[in-house]
């Protein structure tokens, strides 16, 4: 099989100054791609700023032969989202890659958790997502072409103790990607989502320390080379990876049941139907929102 290449692509990596962004950027630069490396370098809860980690990235890039520049901007205002895709197009003339890898935690229970607490890992994990894909959709729109791979979390797609804000961050990145996915279509641009497991800063507190060598970042980058390729021809997918295991992930609806619309319907016959209502026997995906609508009232009409 011929080597994956990234040569003539330009790659901004958020949060590549550790974990699993440093791995990104590191396997991109080794096959070619001209890479920004992104760290605002603060703490794991969000706080200060240190250029350190990212210029460290770039100095093994560049020691190994590859061009990259270090950007510290923050993702999380709409201003230095900006700065940092306007960094891949000043220093290298467009930008071809978006990871939105960028992430911090504040893990609390439920009822203990402060309103910052929210809004800040949602203003850096949704919002920055958002902002950095913003900027950069508009050039790869014009030069039509460009792949975004943005990261999401089993804590947003199966639940987790304590990490209510970060789920629902999570969660609401692989929504955005489903729908950017659908707009993409008609510029190559293609947009998905990675799933990772791997021992990072950010998860040293969740997984096992027997667990954590076994799920190295560079046993994700992979697959996420893959996502950013040419060669990648889907779009609105999530891969789940981990520790030298790859699974695609998806939201699927079960074939349910239907009670004629045109009479009343009741809990109770809800009730009596629950058993069919939850098995996910014959489950599916539903390729949009349309699609999804349109199946419902497939349905309701053969009724």
């Amino acid at each position: 099989m011929e080597q994956l290449r990234f040569d003539n692509r330009v790659a901004v990596v958020t949060g590549a100054g550790g974990g699993l962004g440093k791995a990104y950027a590191l396997l991109l630069a080794e096959r070619g791609a001209k890479v920004v490396v992104n760290d605002l370098g603060g703490s794991l809860d969000g706080q200060g700023a240190d250029a350190t980690p990212a210029q460290q990235v770039v100095d093994d890039i560049k020691a190994s032969g590859g061009e990259a520049i270090a950007n510290y901007d923050s993702v999380a205002e709409w201003d230095s989202a900006n700065k940092i895709i306007n960094a891949a197009i000043e220093n290298f003339g467009k930008v071809d890659i978006l990871i939105n890898n960028a992430g911090i935690l504040r893990d609390k229970s439920f009822i203990k958790m402060e309103l910052d607490d929210y809004r800040k890992v949602m203003s850096v994990h949704l919002d920055g997502t958002f902002y950095c894909t913003k900027a950069a959709f508009v050039h790869m729109k014009e030069q039509g072409y460009g792949r975004i791979v943005s990261t999401a979390s089993a804590a947003g797609l199966y639940g987790n103790f304590g990490q209510v804000n970060y789920g629902a961050a999570k969660l609401g990145i692989a929504g955005m990607m489903n729908c950017l996915a659908q707009e993409g279509v008609r510029y190559n641009v293609k947009a998905n989502t990675i799933v990772p497991t791997a021992g990072t800063r950010l998860t040293f507190t969740v997984l096992p320390e027997d667990v954590i060598g076994k799920v190295k970042p560079e046993y994700v980058a992979p697959v996420v080379a893959w996502l950013c390729s040419e060669q990648c021809d889907q779009s609105g997918i999530m891969i789940s990876a981990g520790g030298g295991y790859f699974s695609r992930a998806a939201i699927v609806e079960a074939p349910g049941v239907i009670f004629d619309p045109d009479q009343d319907i009741t809990a109770e016959m809800v009730i009596n139907k629950l058993d069919q209502i939850m098995s996910l026997e014959g489950a599916g995906e539903h390729g949009s929102a349309i699609e999804h609508a349109g199946s419902i009232m497939s349905k309701i009409n053969s009724k």
